[in-house]
Formats: structure tokens, sequence, C-alpha cells
């Protein structure tokens, strides 16, 4: 497999896999063209030295995965940078295989790089198999999150 950024002729690919879900298929609009939403977004990640969007490919050079990578600046922890990690996506025909252990190992050596001192993410409390690979992974539920949606 093979991690890189993403680049402007991913976004259709990366859109396609955030949407293809129980979940996703409620708040995204994936159709061909794209809606503009999704490009000036992809310009905003782009052009921020502190967001990461990454494409996975298999060894035919074929997008099977997606990730975003935050790396926020805090005073806290001594002015430490924590990593978030968002949008986590592996196309439905490739789950299963192993793909997302190896995506988060890469992240995990990722945030390292960057001298973060913590790797966190959020999850969907519906999405318990999520939660549990997220677990085995070795990651702890230490705080209660909470949203205020404004839409």
């Amino acid at each position: 497999m093979k991690f890189r950024k993403a680049i402007k002729n991913d976004v259709d690919k990366i859109v396609e896999m955030i949407a293809d879900d129980e979940l996703g298929t409620t708040r995204e609009n994936f159709q061909i063209p794209l809606p503009s939403e999704y490009l000036v977004a992809f310009e905003n990640i782009d052009s921020d030295q502190n967001q990461e969007l990454i494409v996975v490919e298999n060894e035919n050079s074929v997008i099977i995965g997606t990730m975003q990578l935050s790396f926020i600046q805090y005073l806290t922890y001594r002015g430490g940078i924590r990593a978030q990690i968002e949008a986590v996506r592996i196309r439905k025909d490739q789950r299963g295989l192993g793909i997302g252990k190896t995506m988060f190992e890469w992240a995990i050596e990722r945030a390292k790089e960057r001298n973060a001192h913590l790797l966190q993410l959020t999850t969907d409390k519906k999405r318990p198999k999520a939660i549990k690979f997220y677990e085995d992974l070795g990651f702890k539920a230490t705080h209660e999150g909470m949203k205020m949606h404004f839409k």
C-alpha cells in the first residue's frame, strides 16, 4: 500500500468513500460533477500546513482508503500538539482485509513524526464495530465528547 497526500483529482473518490456507509448516505451528496462545496473544502484543507488529507492506494495505484489528520497546537501539555484523525474510510470491497489497521499504524507513526503527544479521534456511538476496532488498536475512551450542530 502507498500513502500519499491527496490531490484535487482524488476528491471525487474520497467523497464517494465517505458517502458510502449508513451515516454518510444521510449527510453527504456524492454525484458527478461534485458539488463545489467539496472542492472548496479540499482547497482549504490542502492550503493548511496543519491538515493532511491522505489517500491510500493499492499495488495498482487504485485509491482504496482515505483519512484526514489534523495537527492542533495547544498551550496545554507545555505547548503540545495533538493529532486528530477523522474521516477514515476504506472502499467497501476492501473492508475486512486489515487495511484499516495498517492505515492506523501509518497514522500513529505520522503523528509521532509531527511531534504530537497524542492521537485522538471521535466516532459516532452508532458505530459499535468501529468503537471495538479502535479499542483493539489501543485507543481508550478517556473523555466524554459533546457536539452542538448548527443546522
